[in-house]
């Protein structure tokens, strides 16, 4: 059966260079994190800057994810960009050539910690336990954005799931990241947003053919509460 959200003949490539539809058939919710990358104001609220309106429809499969994973006994890790004056000069492409001074500006201003616009959603719902790791470029596993593979790795993770905004950009460049960084990758298809849906389902289709997996909201809280299910029979 075709993966949502992918093309038959995509799901066909995949079948051949890896024998299986999901690369990940089973999750160990202990070695297993929940990532929740951008969810803040400056992509939610409406009229921001760098508004995706589609992000706001996929809030409800965010928290019934963070949920079940607490359950689970996994972490729910919340990325935040982050960006000040101290990155200017280490990502200079990115605030001289990609961006005009006006526009580099207006970043600087809303990433910084602490302002409105930094901030969660107000309706994501993060629990204590959970982990907030800033990060400074668009790839939350590089290394020079954040120190996240490090903290993953510390708490013995090899499964990741990632979730938010941008589908494309963000959102993808992180699962590339941790694929690369030999953690194998599920990218959720109703719980990440562009805002394009082009752009979407074409991240969705490239991620499935040559770096992780795609799954459904209900899928990935099915393997969780699957895991969770074992570990109390086994007591």
């Amino acid at each position: 059966m075709t993966p949502p959200a992918i093309r038959p003949d995509v799901a066909e490539r995949a079948l051949q260079r890896r024998g299986q539809f999901h690369l990940v058939t089973q999750l160990a919710a202990a070695k297993t994190a929940l990532i929740v990358v951008d969810m803040q104001n400056y992509f939610m609220e409406p009229g921001a800057a760098v508004e995706v309106p589609n992000a706001r429809a996929i809030v409800p499969a965010i928290n019934r994810l963070a949920d079940a994973a607490r359950t689970a006994g996994s972490p729910v890790v919340w990325i935040q960009m982050t960006h000040d004056e101290s990155h200017l000069d280490s990502w200079s492409v990115f605030y001289e050539r990609l961006n005009s001074p006006d526009r580099s500006q207006g970043n600087l201003d809303a990433m910084r910690a602490g302002s409105h616009m930094h901030a969660l959603w107000p309706e994501m719902q993060t629990d204590p336990h959970d982990l907030w790791v800033p990060k400074s470029r668009f790839s939350a596993f590089l290394p020079e954005s954040s120190d996240l593979a490090k903290i993953l790795r510390e708490r013995g993770v090899e499964n990741v799931i990632i979730t938010g905004t941008l589908t494309n950009v963000c959102c993808m460049t992180s699962a590339l990241d941790a694929m690369m960084m030999n953690f194998r990758t599920i990218m959720v298809s109703d719980a990440n947003a562009a805002r394009i849906e082009d752009h979407h389902f074409a991240t969705l289709n490239n991620i499935f053919e040559s770096f992780g997996d795609v799954r459904t909201t209900d899928e990935v809280i099915g393997l969780l509460q699957g895991d969770s299910a074992h570990a109390r029979a086994a007591e």
